[in-house]
């Protein structure tokens, strides 16, 4: 139910489009996770930078519990990590900067606008929960980078972290924070202002585990960056890493040791033909089962997106993306079923069927010189 859709002018709500879906999930017994912002900015009146951000996604969450007051699951922000990342780092989403500051102001207004948001939900549904969602993907490196990758790796939790008021002056990031424009009455809004995550979604692609090369000859220069102190190759680690991926056991295990909260994959799609995005989900559900007997408490393991995804090839930066099924296909028109869909309904009776294997786990996978890092748990 994205805000930036059902405003169609200042708090001028049009419910419509949401009245109708959330009727027939009602009448299916289908109990829906409401998201709020999904990799947005909010209507034009405000933005992820903006002072009055949170104040005004919290009156619009309001509005939602009140109008759907039979609603529990709520993701008021998607990804508040990832969309700082990709509108304040690296400049590919509005208000496009490429810097510490336009990051950490972008992260900070958007956990503060889940934590006000779910204040004014549960104003009206007390008993309401937050389903926090995060790319939650591990880096490696070279050696002459480890201090980034270690950064890096540490960094993927600010988002809960602030949530769950655990960014006090001991946080290893605290000071980071402070260097790039929060002051300490942002971060101490959070300890007094607590929100944790109720469940810890972790969303996992194929592209989520990263390798950092200092060894930047060996690629193009599309793919070198670096961090102002020095230039490195950020690569998909699937690409160079001879071991391959570590997979979600690693960081389902590490968030649920971390939060004490029930866990679950919230996203998994592949972008490739049905038999691959069959492998992929069985990759991933066998990796959730590893944690849940290890001792994780996974509560689920989602098929997003279902009805495929428009764009992400592009980084939805570009109307020239393609669109990649899911369980459904909508390129037809009419939503058709896929092979997937036959799968995810396998995996609901308890049947996990066999597979092909994925190309993830082939030779062919490497595109640059194989590299050999020592491993580490994610």
């Amino acid at each position: 139910m994205l805000w930036e859709r059902l405003e169609t002018g200042h708090g001028e709500l049009d419910f419509s489009w949401s009245d109708a879906r959330l009727a027939r999930l009602r009448e299916l017994a289908l109990e829906p996770i409401v998201g709020l912002m999904h990799h947005g900015s909010g209507p034009m009146h405000t933005s992820i930078v903006s002072p009055c951000f949170p104040e005004k996604l919290a009156a619009y969450a309001g509005a939602v519990a009140r109008r759907y007051p039979w609603l529990s699951r709520f993701t008021p922000v998607n990804e508040p990590l990832t969309t700082a990342r990709f509108s304040g780092l690296y400049g590919h989403w509005y208000p496009h900067g490429r810097d510490d500051q336009t990051f950490v102001r972008a992260l900070l207004t958007e956990c503060k606008g889940i934590a006000l948001s779910m204040a004014a939900i549960r104003e009206v549904i007390p008993h309401a929960l937050l389903v926090q969602t995060e790319d939650m993907g591990f880096t490696r490196s070279t050696d002459a980078v480890r201090y980034q990758a270690d950064f890096e790796n540490e960094r993927r939790w600010l988002s809960f972290d602030l949530l769950a008021g655990r960014v006090s002056s001991k946080h290893p990031l605290y000071w980071y924070l402070l260097r790039h424009g929060a002051s300490p009455q942002d971060l101490g809004y959070f300890s007094e202002h607590p929100c944790p995550a109720d469940i810890v979604g972790v969303n996992y692609y194929v592209t989520s585990e990263r390798f950092l090369d200092s060894r930047v000859e060996l690629y193009p220069s599309s793919l070198v960056g670096g961090n102002g102190r020095q230039a490195y190759a950020d690569v998909e680690a699937v690409r160079v890493c001879a071991e391959g991926l570590l997979g979600p056991t690693g960081i389902l295990l590490a968030a649920h040791e971390r939060y004490q909260r029930p866990v679950a994959i919230t996203e998994a799609h592949l972008g490739s033909h049905a038999a691959q995005q069959m492998s992929w989900l069985s990759f991933v559900w066998r990796a959730a089962q590893a944690a849940s007997e290890q001792g994780a408490d996974v509560a689920a393991v989602t098929a997003w997106a279902l009805l495929g995804a428009l764009g992400w090839d592009r980084l939805v930066t570009d109307e020239r993306g393609v669109y990649e099924a899911g369980a459904f296909d909508l390129s037809p028109g009419i939503p058709q079923e896929t092979a997937l869909a036959r799968f995810i309904q396998a995996l609901a009776r308890g049947e996990l069927h066999d597979t092909e294997p994925g190309w993830w786990t082939q030779p062919t996978r490497l595109a640059y010189a194989a590299h050999c890092p020592p491993s580490r748990a994610a």
